[in-house]
């Protein structure tokens, strides 16, 4: 048991921007903790002698350890417990699910609130739980602390003589290099953009995950030594094959490449001007910078926008709609709130901001102005409306969810002039067709051995959204620390 355990029924609340000011700016909606509520939170912790939350943990970060040494005020001891299983805490402190991960094991938020030794009740009966340790809020703090207090001075791993190319520099790839790095290997990441990052700088926005913090986190990789090569579309720039041959010299490959490839419903009107894919949409603004005044890259600033969708990537095109300054925005999603995949803390953010839930609708056609000519009007085929019917739930789907079923005779319109499709996206398939030995499923996704993480082509390791579809960050960066493990016991054996 935690000697200084701090009994405390409820998390030290996050400072927040104001809603009504956050939504037209693309600063970081939440401040941090102060020092004082850091230290306080993680006392909360009660050390358990069965940690469930490090079992919850994708890339099993010791998290009583850390959160031990935060309560002391030791907060550079704590990041070094926290470095050693992650690469980007920074990121994750941020971006990850905790409260479907390592808070949804803590016990603390699992024993209900007590008081004169009786639990307490709510209106209905019902016993009042507590909540869980703000993990990822003292893991956000730590990885700041350290940021703003680290001297640059690193040690250099000692070289193991074997070289290991990377594809792709998102989570996956980051976490694989980092591992490996780690270990004496001499890693390249091959990048197919201009800019270091993968989905956590064209997909995640400025106001939940700063650019510059991302770009710290790489320059500890680079720090470390591993190297970085944008603009290098693999499969069409050069092969996994060439990679592999004497000329480059790579003895293993781990393909974190992801899934940018969007989804879209195949519905009449898709083809208007004003729609676009979440990817597009979020591309332009976060990797392109479209919100500034500066920037060449176009972007429509339309008043009324609808996000067909209701994940993370849904929430973050509705919240930089707001910030693009539309006056309404609606976000169309044809199962209930309670089935809705984004996070609980997303979903409350977009409706403090002032987001319209249409939930239990679906868009049946997109409607564009076709009036006149494209010389005589200058609206002439863009979104104009769209055609939304109702929806009930009804038996279970092959997810276990229960599936959205049309209500006959329920159809109305709603005036918008921009709609984006948040559906999912799936990976690009120029590496499987230009690799032989490749396999993929069904679904696009690169077929891999669950254990190793190793693909059907003999050296060639995969991970993160190029093999399960789109999922999550730290999803992504447990799949590179798998494959890394991988890689140094394959590799090792030669």
């Amino acid at each position: 048991m935690n000697p200084n355990y701090n009994k405390k029924p409820y998390k030290n609340e996050m400072p927040h921007q104001d809603p009504k000011v956050r939504a037209r700016n693309f600063k970081e909606v939440a401040l941090g903790y102060t020092k004082e509520q850091a230290m306080d939170e993680a006392k909360r912790c009660m050390d358990c002698n069965n940690p469930q939350c490090v079992q919850g943990c994708p890339v099993s970060i010791s998290i009583p350890a850390f959160l031990m040494k935060a309560a002391e005020g030791k907060f550079e001891e704590a990041y070094q417990i926290i470095s050693k299983s992650s690469s980007l805490p920074a990121v994750c402190g941020r971006v990850c699910p905790q409260e479907s991960q390592c808070e949804g094991r803590c016990m603390r938020g699992k024993l209900p609130i007590m008081e004169n030794g009786k639990p307490v009740l709510d209106k209905n009966g019902n016993k009042c739980m507590g909540e869980a340790v703000g993990i990822g809020r003292l893991e956000r703090f730590v990885a700041d602390y350290h940021r703003t207090h680290f001297d640059g001075k690193v040690t250099k791993p000692k070289k193991n003589g074997h070289k290991v190319a990377i594809i792709g520099s998102g989570p996956a790839g980051l976490s694989c290099a980092g591992d490996l790095i780690k270990l004496g290997y001499d890693v390249t990441v091959y990048e197919a953009l201009h800019v270091i990052g993968g989905v956590l700088m064209y997909g995640i926005p400025e106001f939940r995950l700063p650019k510059d913090i991302v770009q710290t986190e790489i320059e500890n990789l680079k720090a470390l030594g591993v190297k970085f090569e944008p603009n290098m579309v693999i499969g069409r720039v050069i092969s996994i094959d060439e990679l592999m041959s004497k000329e480059y010299g790579y003895e293993a490959i781990f393909i974190g490449s992801g899934a940018g490839l969007p989804r879209f419903m195949g519905i009449k009107g898709e083809e208007a001007n004003g729609v676009y894919s979440a990817n597009e949409f979020l591309t332009r603004i976060n990797l392109m910078k479209a919100y500034q005044d500066s920037s060449s890259t176009p972007i429509l600033h339309a008043k009324k926008v609808a996000v067909i969708g209701g994940g993370n990537v849904a929430m973050d095109a509705l919240r930089c709609s707001l910030r693009l300054g539309a006056e309404k925005v609606y976000c169309v999603y044809r199962r209930s709130e309670e089935e809705l995949p984004a996070r609980k803390e997303e979903v409350e953010h977009a409706k403090e901001e002032g987001v319209d839930f249409r939930l239990l609708q679906n868009v049946k056609e997109i409607i564009a102005n076709y009036e006149g000519s494209p010389k005589t009007n200058p609206k002439y085929g863009s979104v104009e409306k769209i055609k939304v019917i109702k929806m009930e739930l009804g038996k279970p789907d092959s997810s276990g969810r229960r599936s959205p079923v049309e209500i006959p005779g329920s159809e109305f319109e709603l005036d918008v002039d921009c709609v984006i499709m948040a559906l999912g996206t799936s990976p690009n398939p120029l590496i499987k067709d230009t690799t032989k030995g490749i396999e993929v499923n069904k679904h696009g996704c690169l077929v891999v051995n669950e254990e190793t993480n190793q693909t059907t082509k003999k050296g060639v390791y995969a991970g993160g959204d190029a093999v399960t579809g789109a999922a999550t960050v730290i999803l992504a960066m447990g799949a590179g620390k798998k494959a890394a493990s991988a890689i140094n016991d394959y590799l090792s054996k030669k």
